[in-house]
């Protein structure tokens, strides 16, 4: 074994013994408690529940959903630019818009298809 791995291993030495004993730990200190019928019931907020667990929701709320989540994450990338755009320039700049501009055209894909739209 090359000398240069022994932070390596080291490091993977401590991170396997940290994970197993944190789940050691963990059983250890854990609440028993005992298994109970009543402890097994659908539990809703102190009211007792209605119908079926299992519902279908419609697609589109997880449409509005993920296209959310993707222009959110994008526009993440808007805060570090704005802290340093006036270290990296005009180009950087220009850069921006063009990123802006896809992502603008997303968005107006996303509305002509009908995603956007609540049903």
């Amino acid at each position: 074994m090359p000398s240069g791995y022994y932070p390596v291993w080291v490091y993977l030495l401590f991170l396997l013994a940290f994970a197993f004993g944190t789940l050691a730990l963990a059983k250890f200190f854990r609440a028993r408690d005992r298994k109970t019928p009543k402890k097994y019931e659908t539990y809703e907020c102190g009211e007792e529940p209605e119908g079926e667990a299992w519902l279908r929701f419609h697609v589109g709320y997880y449409l509005v959903a993920l296209v959310f989540i993707l222009f959110d994450v994008e526009t993440m990338f808007l805060f570090p630019w704005a802290v340093s755009v006036r270290k990296l320039g005009v180009f950087a700049f220009w850069e921006m818009i063009l990123f802006i501009l896809i992502l603008f055209l997303g968005w107006i894909y996303a509305k002509r298809k009908g995603d956007l739209e609540w049903k």
